[in-house]
């Protein structure tokens, strides 16, 4: 007799309360905004330069200055100035020259450098760990043809580049599968610690994320420097990495892995075994069991938390604005983000490997990757405004069409989740039972498998039937000894053929018992497309965290339109003062050409009340850029005939509102300062 499965139960669709399902469409609208999920900042950029890009000077500089929006590390390498042969003409000695919040680095360059177009190419790592470069020329005397060719490859880029980002996004999917997985077993479905095929997802995800994170150990020298492979070998290099932020993440990552190797264990051991015998414990052992649960799920979260604040600690929320609010609600978007993307690929396991998945389990999932969402949206929403700063950046910047192509997944994932939901509440809770009665299916149809091998027939039984009790008389009075039989030889190959046919045939009945339940058939559908959905999500998430956010890119166009405010033409102000003395009222006129960032010649004329040029004693003018804290830089010019005084060479190195305050003295004691904002491009 063939074991038939039971036919499925009609459908018991259940309306679902349009409040959560309300509550759930507007956390994922915003949470479109978790797009921003990747930690938060922007890569440091080049602000401004001594000489600056471009730029025509007299005589050749002493040094070459670079400065920065934030942080970056660099060596004694990273910046290479090249004469018109390519020749380098630098001393290769980094000079740190960071005060307060102004970053600046320079070289030095070698006396007597003859006139021509000089190229200076930089390399650096930003305090998010991406690496940055550019190059730029400045002529001295007059622009000359230059023979010097720099790398089309960006840093970070290139063979070594694609090789990093592969790992990157492994172990962004890794850490989700990890956590995601492990959190679906303890919080929806416990028994499920005991079922091979979620097992073996949880320990992939840890293989995953272990080898992604020394894969980005041994490949971080080349990738922040030459760009070559063969400089992972590089033991010094390697050593470097150590000692940088980004290597003392991922050793504390790598040590993590260790604590939730042990994690593992304790899960898929002997949390397992008293899933397995669940049904018969004792009270006490019940109360040991839960405690056990409790313990796991306190100790995975702290490791879960931690391995999450690798990323958090050494990548884009450590640097910017509101650190200490943006590193907390970074690792919260992490392990949100890891909790519903891994559960999602625990529950497609489980549905498409374990027939007998409840239905409660399915809806507890529902609920957990609710609140994830809830979670999502308020992490999301702050970090979207760090990154993007404005509603312009968001179609003006790469960073904000990334984001956008991200609310739309975000939103295809929500819309198939509400499928899920639907087919969730047609979903019949029968298969536990199904299975349980197969084992009585399974032994009737060997009993009549035996019948018929000794040649009973239907008659026959009935026949025998009848005869019962004379039959069981006989053989009572007459005891027959059973014959010795000979055992037969069993053929090796035969009994392993018969056993893959009896696996075949559980495998088959496991399916079709599966597959009886429309609903559960459907829900399996529509998690299979949410997780590749998901898939496609994480990628875009990966390539988001390399992009430069919105705000540093208006920032930087902010600050180049700031370079073109005046093009072309000196600053000029008039400035009245009085010292209060004797011939104490008059004026300054101030001319500072070209009234660019870099070298500047200034001219101050000075004229008393009368009209005429006054020859003051003592005239001193100084810069300072409140904005950035920078200043004041004094000046004392000059003269250069009477009531004129002139200074050459004025540097002022980046743009912005300036203050220029200038210090009239006409007597000994008579002494007054005036000033005006200015904008310097």
């Amino acid at each position: 007799m063939t074991a038939i499965a039971p036919a499925p139960p009609p459908f018991r669709v259940r309306a679902t309360a349009s409040l959560p399902r309300l509550a759930l469409v507007l956390a994922a609208l915003l949470a479109t905004l978790f797009t921003a999920a990747a930690p938060a900042t922007a890569h440091a950029a080049l602000t401004a330069s001594d000489p600056k890009d471009g730029a025509v000077v007299a005589t050749a500089p002493a040094q070459v200055t670079l400065s920065f929006s934030e942080e970056v590390a660099m060596g004694d390498d990273s910046i290479r100035v090249m004469d018109p042969q390519g020749k380098r003409v630098d001393t290769g000695e980094l000079r740190n020259m960071c005060s307060g919040s102004v970053i600046r680095y320079g070289t030095a360059l070698h006396s007597g450098l003859p006139d021509g177009t000089y190229t200076v190419a930089w390399q650096a790592v930003s305090a998010d760990s991406h690496p940055v470069s550019g190059a730029f020329t400045f002529s001295v005397g007059a622009p000359s043809a230059t023979s010097v060719s720099l790398p089309a490859q960006k840093a970070g880029g290139g063979p070594v580049g694609i090789a990093y980002g592969i790992a990157r996004y492994a172990a962004y999917a890794g850490f989700a599968v990890l956590v995601g997985a492990s959190a679906f077993i303890l919080l929806c479905w416990r028994r499920g610690s005991a079922e091979r095929p979620l097992q073996k997802l949880v320990v992939r995800g840890w293989v995953t994320l272990t080898a992604a994170t020394l894969a980005m150990l041994v490949l971080r020298t080349p990738y922040t420097g030459s760009g070559k492979f063969a400089d992972a070998f590089d033991l010094d290099g390697l050593k470097a990495v150590l000692e940088t932020k980004t290597g003392a993440s991922f050793v504390s990552r790598l040590l993590l892995l260790g604590a939730a190797a042990l994690f593992i264990a304790v899960l898929f051991g002997a949390y397992a075994r008293r899933q397995k015998n669940a049904g018969a414990q004792t009270p006490e052992e019940a109360k040991d069991t839960g405690d056990l649960a409790f313990g796991l799920g306190i100790g995975g979260t702290v490791v879960a938390a931690g391995i999450a604040a690798t990323w958090a600690l050494a990548e884009h929320a450590s640097t910017g604005i509101q650190t200490g609010i943006a590193m907390p609600a970074d690792i919260l978007h992490l392990l949100a983000v890891a909790t519903w993307l891994g559960g999602l690929a625990a529950l497609l396991v489980a549905l498409r490997t374990v027939p007998d998945i409840e239905r409660s389990a399915v809806r507890r999932f529902s609920r957990v990757a609710f609140v994830s969402v809830l979670v999502l949206a308020a992490t999301g929403v702050y970090q979207s405004w760090r990154q993007l700063g404005s509603w312009s950046a968001l179609t003006g910047t790469s960073y904000g069409q990334l984001l956008l192509i991200k609310v739309a997944l975000v939103a295809v994932l929500v819309a198939v989740a509400s499928f899920s939901r639907k087919w969730t509440a047609q979903l019949a809770d029968t298969v536990a039972e199904e299975r349980a009665a197969e084992p009585a299916m399974v032994g009737a149809g060997s009993d009549v498998s035996r019948e018929t091998s000794t040649g009973s027939s239907p008659a026959g039984s009935a026949g025998s039937a009848e005869g019962t009790e004379p039959a069981q008389a006989t053989k009572a009075a007459e005891p027959v000894e059973p014959e010795p039989v000979d055992p037969e030889p069993v053929d090796p190959k035969r009994a392993a053929q018969l056993a893959r046919q009896a696996a075949a045939r559980e495998k088959a009945l496991e399916n079709q018992v599966r597959d009886a339940d429309p609903g559960r058939s459907g829900l399996r559908r529509s998690v299979l497309t949410e997780a590749a959905v998901a898939v496609v999500l994480l990628a875009v998430t990966t390539v988001l965290t390399g992009t430069e956010p919105g705000r540093a890119v208006e920032q930087e166009a902010g600050r180049g339109s700031a370079a073109t405010a005046v093009p072309d033409r000196a600053i000029k102000i008039t400035l009245p003062y009085d010292t209060g003395g004797q011939n104490g009222k008059g004026s300054v006129r101030v001319e500072l050409d070209p009234g660019r960032v870099g070298a500047n010649t200034l001219h101050l004329w000075a004229d008393g009340s009368d009209g005429k040029p006054a020859d003051l004693p003592e005239v001193k003018i100084s810069f300072t850029l409140p904005a950035k804290e920078i200043g004041p830089l004094p000046l004392t010019p000059d003269r250069a005939a009477p009531g004129h005084w002139t200074a050459s060479g004025v540097q002022l190195p980046l743009a912005g509102e300036w203050r220029i305050d200038v210090t009239v003295r006409t007597s000994d004691i008579d002494q007054t300062t005036v000033q005006k904002n200015v904008k310097i491009g």
